[in-house]
């Protein structure tokens, strides 16, 4: 281990990802900025990583997250991978991006601090290193919200504007964002280093991602089988839980799916309004292919992108290895409906299973559907007993179906104080809404109003609060003609 450096904003970082092989990355430092703003900070994240508030504030600490100094101990790289984008695969890498190291916290906890839109690298393919204002907000808003919502995440601790413009369609003002994980391992991490690095390469990022993430595994006599179970596992949790709360990430490209099982990459996400899982938001998937309803589909895809990676580590004989990864994957579509059909029963308060529970939440869902019903609303109608705001509950297959509930609800051994209390914490209140996001970027991008964001973010919080405050967060937006669609931040 190298030496923990610690300094006044309490940066302590260790580079243990640098002693990998030179392959996996290359040092490279971030590019200065002309004129440095810090816009928001997270205090309970910095505090979280041992980090004090009031000194990344300063002048100093607000160029370290611009990236025009580097803090003492850190050793900046941009990290190689590769990644099948809709579909197709390709050599990428941190093209805009700097992993300064991992912070180690006062509990002995490592995260990734990283800085995103901080300049050109070797992986950059013609880009120009930088982001734009507006996504770098989007990913501190939608990931904060994620973490709330209780699903595991990347997170977000500061955006800086740079005093440059960027140019996409049109100049726009710079930023950088400084991004937390657990590590930036991805997916396309080991498709990298199965098509272009040794077998030993291979076997050193397998035992570096156990030893981070799986560490007790370390032992087992098929320590790589079992990281593939593990990285099934975490993915099936993730999905599910993207399902449950009707989050659509958008790009679920192999370079976007991480070993530790966290949401990484808030380009063209969005929630679903209207529950359909047909919903694309994305400006660039023009097939669905990450549609809503494909997300299950896409992750098991992306998994055996992954199976396919740790096939030599597996076994010497190529059949026997393929045929144990196959048993693995196998697995996934159990996983996956398992946890999806404990988070569903949760929404509707069933404590208890019966037979019967997935035909009641597949006739919601398809009433739901059919009617145009808003996938958060109806379960916190639901969950708070109010069900007079919308059509859809007047509909007689709604009400047919709402005597079949409450049959089921009455029949458990449970209290409606047990049954209230578990919807609560399962059905949010409020997510972050499209046009009230919209609307929070407008504020700050063109108007350099803060207010809209940081208030959005204050209710965001505590996303099972029930509190009368988040009332107007949940309204839907207008009517339009035309679909809401993101965009890549590049």
């Amino acid at each position: 281990m190298t030496n923990h450096a610690v300094t006044k904003a309490g940066w302590h970082f260790d580079n243990s990802y640098a002693r990998l092989p030179k392959s996996f990355y290359s040092f490279v430092k971030p590019t200065p900025v002309p004129a440095p703003r810090l816009i928001i900070l997270n205090d309970p994240l910095a505090v979280q990583l041992g980090l004090k508030p009031d000194v990344l504030r300063t002048l100093d600490h607000v160029a370290v997250l611009a990236g025009n100094k580097v803090p003492e101990g850190s050793q900046p790289l941009a990290q190689a991978y590769a990644g099948h984008q809709f579909g197709h695969f390709t050599m990428l890498g941190d093209g805009r991006a700097v992993l300064l190291g991992e912070q180690i916290t006062p509990q002995g906890e490592r995260f990734d601090v990283q800085l995103k839109g901080s300049g050109r690298t070797p992986y950059s393919r013609g880009g120009d290193g930088r982001a734009a204002l507006g996504p770098m907000l989007r990913e501190y808003i939608i990931s904060e919200a994620m973490h709330a919502l209780g699903i595991p995440t990347t997170r977000s601790l500061a955006v800086v504007t740079t005093g440059e413009k960027v140019i996409r369609e049109t100049p726009l003002d710079g930023a950088v964002l400084t991004r937390v994980a657990a590590s930036h391992l991805r997916v396309g991490t080991f498709q990298y280093a199965a098509t272009w690095g040794s077998a030993e390469e291979l076997k050193n990022l397998a035992d570096y991602a156990i030893n981070r993430h799986f560490p007790n595994i370390i032992t087992d006599g098929s320590p790589y089988l079992l990281l593939l179970k593990e990285v099934v596992k975490r993915q099936a949790r993730l999905i599910a839980h993207w399902q449950l709360v009707g989050f659509v990430h958008g790009v679920m490209n192999t370079d976007n799916m991480t070993i530790s099982g966290e949401t990484i990459d808030y380009g063209p996400c969005a929630f679903m309004d209207t529950y359909d899982p047909a919903t694309v938001f994305s400006s660039i998937d023009t097939k669905g292919r990450y549609a809503y309803g494909n997300q299950p589909h896409i992750g098991l895809w992306n998994l055996i992108r992954f199976a396919e990676s740790l096939l030599p580590l597996l076994a010497d004989d190529q059949n026997q290895a393929v045929q144990m990864a196959e048993d693995v994957l196998e697995d996934f579509p159990r996983y996956f409906y398992d946890q999806w059909l404990k988070g569903m029963r949760a929404k509707l308060g069933l404590i208890n299973e019966e037979p019967e529970d997935e035909s009641l939440i597949n006739d919601l869902l398809q009433l739901m559907r059919q009617h145009q019903a808003d996938y958060t609303n109806t379960f916190r109608a639901l969950t708070t007993g109010q069900l007079n705001d919308h059509p859809f509950f007047e509909t007689e297959g709604f009400k047919q179906w709402y005597v079949r509930w409450k049959q089921r609800i009455d029949s458990q051994q449970a209290s409606p104080e047990a049954v209230h209390e578990l919807m609560c914490t399962t059905n949010p209140a409020i997510i972050p809404r499209n046009h009230r996001v919209e609307e929070a970027l407008e504020a700050a991008v063109k108007d350099g109003d803060y207010t809209v964001m940081e208030k959005l973010l204050q209710v965001l919080s505590q996303p099972y609060a029930y509190t009368p405050d988040q009332d107007e967060y949940a309204t839907l937006p207008e009517p339009s003609d035309k679909p809401y669609r993101t965009f890549c931040g590049t």
